[in-house]
């Protein structure tokens, strides 16, 4: 019997914890979606590398800039990378609204999740769930991961 790498181990143990976050919501609605988080701890640069590749790869299945984001107040240096990263998408962004049928929003929630040395990120939307690790250094943040990707409905 061969032993296993460490690495291995602890690749697996990041894909499980990240399908543990991603198995978190499945609710369709707003309703549904998770309490949106992020450590302060995460510097600017990696916070917004994250946002950037996170807010791309969203584009990616709703369409760039159609559609009016929802996501709650934060000033977390995630929340305000998130916030212009959506914006420089072309997304509108609105922080202070319930979601009406009659509009076309998108509410949308973030987890950010430092997790052995690399941070855990999902985007959440009532259709869409993404999630990615990252391996962070002083100047940003690079993927660490395949793109998880959940689509509901």
């Amino acid at each position: 019997m061969r032993a296993v790498p460490v690495r291995s181990i602890r690749r697996l143990a990041a894909a499980g914890l990240l399908v543990l976050l991603l198995s978190g919501c499945q609710t369709v609605g707003t309703e549904g979606l998770v309490a949106s988080d992020a450590p302060p701890e995460i510097s600017g640069p990696a916070a917004s590398a994250i946002a950037g590749d996170m807010v791309s790869r969203l584009a990616e299945q709703i369409g760039p800039g159609k559609a009016t984001v929802l996501i709650k107040p934060d000033t977390s240096p995630f929340g305000q990378a998130l916030e212009a990263a959506l914006k420089g998408w072309g997304y509108a962004v609105v922080t202070d609204q319930k979601p009406d049928a009659k509009k076309a929003v998108v509410a949308l929630a973030y987890v950010v999740v430092p997790f052995e040395g690399q941070v855990l990120a999902r985007l959440s939307t009532p259709n869409v769930e993404l999630g990615r690790a990252y391996t962070v250094t002083a100047s940003g943040a690079t993927p660490a991961s395949a793109l998880s990707l959940l689509k509901r409905g």
